[in-house]
């Protein structure tokens, strides 16, 4: 038997089931809205007037659940604050979200946990 005799066979086959298979695309588009620059500072210096609340607490903050996912912003004058732990009696989870500016110039100071002097202190934030 002669090779092309083989190879034709082989080579319909392969047609065949290429045209046959068909090809499926998925394409999957993702927007990112990147928060201003001017978003959020951490750590807070102390207010105006007076320092940061501090609070004892009685363990540190568990690991965050997982990471903010940032939609775009509902308009120019709000601004993206990221998911924290804060302390209401027990450690509870806020997520992101888009805060409005009280008023012009100000900038949001997250709340934070730190370990002093073998303490478990939470310091509230806010805007200043």
């Amino acid at each position: 038997m002669k090779k092309s005799n083989l190879l034709m066979p082989v080579l319909a086959v392969a047609t065949a089931a290429t045209f046959l298979s068909g090809c499926v695309v998925r394409e999957t588009r993702y927007r990112y809205a990147s928060p201003p620059p001017d978003m959020y500072a951490q750590p807070p210096p102390p207010p105006p007037g007076g320092g940061a609340v501090e609070i004892e607490v009685n363990a540190p903050p568990p690991p965050p659940p997982a990471p903010d996912v940032i939609t775009v912003s509902p308009g120019p004058e709000f601004l993206w604050i990221p998911g924290v732990w804060m302390w209401e009696g027990r450690w509870v989870w806020h997520g992101g979200h888009y805060g409005h500016r009280p008023r012009a110039g100000v900038r949001w100071y997250g709340p934070h946990y730190v370990y002093r002097g073998g303490r478990h202190i939470y310091i509230g934030g806010g805007w200043r």
